[in-house]
């Protein structure tokens, strides 16, 4: 009896530490249309937002154990964090077909009436396409405040349809000008050679200046991470047409492109540059 007595301290310690760190994992789920949309608080008030959102894999790829320690680590560091799920996931449409970045938008809004948050704090954090609608996201509504686009696209490229006649996005339920997929990149297309494939698409200098992604109309600082291997798209000499850009346009805010020797998801696997950055310029309490 004795024994189990004395075991009683440690037992409420362990409940304890339970349940905080329930709390600090807990998902608060949001109605949004169109989109899946899961919310984690930290501690404190004023809370600057991270909205992340996943690539070409569909679903809410941020609310996975895989990314668990990562989500966990914005956390830690006084950031809320949002995990939205814009194809391919609950409420979503299925196919990333003429997806509404009105929609994605309107999510972050939602999460920003939570009292927790800071709505005049918010930074995207994407990957591949999840990098090109954080891009866009940024490029449209002046209340996003710094973006991450981690092996991102330059320009607007077709959706996953089977024709590849339309865009991977729309904005106020019209599709975005987009770069088709050209003559000479469908031997490419054929072999299953994506990056060649995106490419040679790029050569149609025409459509690429129309679909190209107005970087210089974001409202903060942009940090760009590429692949030097990518072997799904050219995303280093995106990234430095991006910047290029930028310095064309005079850009006021930090800009910085870091390209990670390795395949499309080497960059992945460095987010202590995204934190780095972060601190820098994004910080979780205002300076």
């Amino acid at each position: 009896m004795n024994t189990n007595y004395r075991l009683y301290p440690y037992l409420i310690a362990c409940l304890l530490l339970i349940c905080c760190s329930l709390t600090a994992t807990a998902q608060i789920i949001l109605n949004t249309p169109y989109t899946d949309t899961r919310l984690y608080l930290g501690d404190g008030n004023k809370q600057p937002l991270i909205v992340g959102l996943g690539g070409s894999e569909g679903g809410n790829a941020w609310t996975s154990n895989h990314w668990r320690t990562v989500r966990e680590q914005f956390l830690q560091k006084g950031y809320a964090f949002l995990a939205i799920g814009y194809f391919r996931a609950k409420n979503a449409p299925d196919t990333l077909d003429q997806v509404s970045i009105n929609a994605v938008h309107n999510a972050i809004l939602t999460a920003t009436k939570d009292p927790h948050i800071d709505a005049s704090r918010i930074a995207v954090i994407g990957g591949s396409r999840g990098g090109d609608l954080a891009l866009l996201l940024a490029s449209y509504f002046k209340d996003i405040h710094c973006v991450v686009a981690v092996v991102a696209s330059s320009v607007v490229f077709p959706g996953h349809t089977s024709h590849f006649t339309t865009p991977a996005w729309s904005y106020n339920n019209q599709p975005l000008p987009f770069v088709p997929v050209n003559e000479a990149a469908v031997p490419f297309l054929m072999k299953g050679n994506l990056r060649e494939t995106f490419r040679t698409m790029l050569t149609d200098t025409a459509a690429a200046t129309k679909a190209a992604i107005k970087v210089e109309q974001i409202n903060g600082p942009v940090l760009f991470l590429s692949a030097t291997n990518d072997e799904f798209c050219p995303s280093t000499p995106m990234a430095e047409s991006m910047m290029a850009r930028l310095d064309s346009h005079h850009f006021p805010h930090p800009h910085q492109h870091i390209p990670v020797e390795g395949r499309h998801a080497a960059p992945l696997q460095q987010f202590d540059q995204v934190f780095t950055f972060l601190q820098q310029h994004f910080p979780a309490v205002s300076q």
